[in-house]
């Protein structure tokens, strides 16, 4: 049985979805940043599939990839950077209480 592009895409799509129902739902600033990082991991697989059947010499979308992933992983240390000092300033890490903090 070959394996169709499909079969990659229904995962990656699913994976995206939980991502964002994750990333509107909850309160907590850590599983916020989760979530972000489903849907980031979610373009990757597609930068890799549509790279695989639609030019299968190319390396641009393994580039893609790699550079998605460099994007994420700073993005993840300042994000969990921030989350740290706001739970050193509120005790916390809820989404309501940082709202407080404007005014």
């Amino acid at each position: 049985m070959e394996l169709t592009m499909l079969w990659y895409l229904v995962p990656s799509v699913i994976m995206f979805i939980c991502g964002v129902y994750g990333f509107i739902t909850r309160h907590n600033l850590i599983a916020i940043l989760l979530s972000l990082e489903l849907m980031l991991n979610a373009a990757d697989l597609n930068f890799v599939v549509f790279n695989r059947f639609l030019f299968p010499g190319a390396m641009e979308g393994m580039f893609f990839t790699l550079f998605s992933i460099g994007i994420a992983a700073a993005e993840t240390a300042i994000a969990v950077a921030i989350v740290v000092n706001i739970y050193r300033a509120i005790g916390n890490t809820d989404i309501n209480e940082i709202k407080k903090m404007r005014f």
